[in-house]
């Protein structure tokens, strides 16, 4: 319900906003709550309900991206690792465990610099890091995946690695993927506040929830109100993400899915008696 209502109110405030993002009353600024301005105002006077909505979408934009780039670049890194050629892989392995250590912030520090903060270097930043996470943890699967039986056979038989990446290892590892992926899409909400609270994130002047935990963070001694509202939709929306994640892979995964395994069951005994007959 969480993210049906945040894609819902995204697409909404693609053409409506209940008051313009740039109209500000510097008579009426930090207001509580009121049938005008249902979140109250922030310390420009702006209204904060608007920012939020506007926000929304641009944390979504930042979501999607991140989690594509993500899940690109880690299955990039996966199938280096992967390679036939065995000084590669271990080398590839090498480069990853030493990349790992580099933190998000470090990144995006460094792509800010020349580039300046901005959406794309949170994306980058994010996705650089989260696809290192997910090629490290998708290893051990996708490595029994690769010596198994009918992997070699696939091989002897004239499939070429790209084929058996794609039909045979990608599918196994999907139930890792959608928990790293969700994670992903969670922690970088979290990135998002953060990289902007330190002012390498979205823009000054494009609305995320970030921009608006950021603005009103310094005055919540006084106004602890303001805070309340970019927090708690923060909250909610990472706690759905992982929900979310672990549901996906308890649908996906045989392992934890009973009704999975029976399916696989039933197709495995009606391959067999099939054999039998033949």
């Amino acid at each position: 319900m969480v993210l049906g209502l945040w894609l819902a109110v995204a697409a909404v405030s693609l053409f409506w906003t209940p008051w313009s993002l740039w109209w500000t009353d510097g008579y009426h600024v930090w207001q509580k709550p009121s049938p005008s301005h249902i979140l109250g105002t922030d310390g420009t006077g702006a209204d904060v309900l608007s920012w939020l909505m506007a926000g929304s979408r641009t944390n979504l934009l930042i979501c999607v991206l991140t989690v594509l780039v993500t899940a690109v670049f880690g299955l990039l890194l996966l199938a280096a690792m992967l390679a036939r050629t065995a000084l590669f892989a271990q080398a590839s392995v090498v480069v990853i465990d030493a990349l790992i250590s580099l933190p998000t912030v470090l990144i995006a520090l460094i792509l800010a610099v020349p580039f300046g903060p901005s959406v794309a270097v949170i994306v980058a930043a994010c996705g650089f890091g989260y696809g290192l996470n997910l090629a490290r943890i998708a290893r051990p699967q996708a490595m029994l995946v690769a010596r198994s039986g009918y992997v070699e056979s696939a091989l002897s038989n004239g499939a070429s690695a790209a084929s058996v990446f794609s039909r045979h290892v990608i599918p196994n590892i999907m139930p890792i993927m959608m928990v790293q992926l969700s994670i992903s899409a969670g922690t970088v909400v979290l990135a998002e506040s953060g990289l902007t609270y330190l002012g390498i994130g979205v823009q000054s002047g494009v609305p995320s929830w970030g921009h608006s935990l950021a603005t009103s963070v310094t005055f919540i001694n006084v106004y602890p109100i303001t805070v309340v509202w970019p927090g708690l939709i923060i909250t909610c929306v990472v706690l759905a993400l992982n929900v979310f994640g672990d549901a996906l892979r308890d649908c996906a995964d045989p392992l934890s899915n009973p009704e999975l395994r029976a399916v696989r069951g039933r197709v495995e005994a009606s391959k067999g008696s099939e054999a039998e007959y033949v």
